[in-house]
């Protein structure tokens, strides 16, 4: 009898080597039950520091803590069995200087067991991504629009709709993929330069609101499903799980309220003969206060 051999989770070298193939599948996923059922479908999950906007409630990334996401990434890697799973450094945590990224980022490594890490940043970001990979940590690089810079960039707005604009991030594009990134983010980018990029340089693009040119897509997965109230113009709803939550809540409640829930298929007998049934006590006799004994 033949054994069957698990398959073993992708990694990096497995991702960067897909570019110009089979297009790239990804989607954020920040807890066990989610990674799990995403698994079976993507190449990787990302631990998006989008977590802190879609689950935790803050306005941008940028208040997101280290330790928030490695807490989120442990649950990923823990749910999941096939996929690489990147996870972004936060804002705060690699800019400072190259020894300082590779300090926190082999934190990430080390405490989570994930494949890769992901950095925001074109040119700027090319002396920090060559010295973490030269040191064993594969990383994922990120250009156009970048959601950290926010504050910087004026909001959250599509990049390279002006062409004077193109030649910067075709450089960001190049210096990045030089520095030994395995890959290549491209968010909110004009399709035309989104596509002239994915054929300028060796290793993937993964377009999110950018084009399907790209080698790969990534989208939140809370996006996709209908969860955020708010969504990107770039992302299509796959789902509508929201709107089936809010049913299924519903429900619940109205039969709480009505007392056909729980039902008898849904509670536990007793063995046995049962003791004497409790008089009922009535809202009116549960409040009275006793009468004071005479003297």
């Amino acid at each position: 009898m033949s054994v069957q051999v698990p398959r073993r989770r992708l990694m990096a070298p497995d991702i960067s080597a897909r570019k110009g193939g089979v297009p790239i599948v990804a989607l954020t996923s920040y807890h066990a039950h989610t990674a799990a059922i995403a698994d079976a479908h993507c190449d990787f999950l990302l631990v998006g520091d989008s977590l802190g906007m879609v689950m935790h409630g803050y306005e941008t990334t940028v208040p997101v803590p280290l330790d928030l996401m490695i807490m989120h990434a442990r649950a990923v890697v823990r749910g999941s069995k096939k996929a690489l799973v990147v996870v972004d450094m936060p804002f705060g945590t690699y800019e400072e200087s190259p020894p300082v990224a590779f300090r926190n980022a082999a934190r990430v490594m080390k405490e989570t067991d994930c494949g890769a890490v992901k950095l925001e940043g074109g040119q700027r970001m090319a002396e920090t991504i060559r010295y973490l990979v030269d040191r064993g940590i594969p990383v994922m690089a990120h250009i156009g629009l970048t959601p950290q810079s926010i504050h910087v960039l004026g909001g959250f707005k599509t990049q390279g709709r002006n062409v004077d604009q193109w030649a910067n991030i075709e450089n960001d594009a190049r210096v990045v993929s030089d520095s030994g990134a395995f890959a290549v983010v491209l968010e909110a980018m004009a399709a035309p330069l989104a596509e002239r990029i994915t054929k300028a340089i060796p290793v993937p693009t993964i377009g999110i609101g950018a084009s399907p040119g790209c080698d790969g897509q990534v989208l939140v997965m809370e996006d996709m499903l209908g969860l955020s109230p708010r969504v990107p113009k770039f992302v299509k709803e796959f789902g509508a799980i929201g709107k089936a939550i809010d049913r299924a809540i519903g429900l619940y409640a109205d039969e709480v309220r009505a007392r056909t829930f729980p039902a008898s298929e849904h509670t536990y007998s007793v063995k046995g003969s049962e003791p004497e049934p409790v008089e009922t006590v009535s809202p009116a006799r549960a409040t009275k206060k006793p009468r004071s004994p005479s003297t």
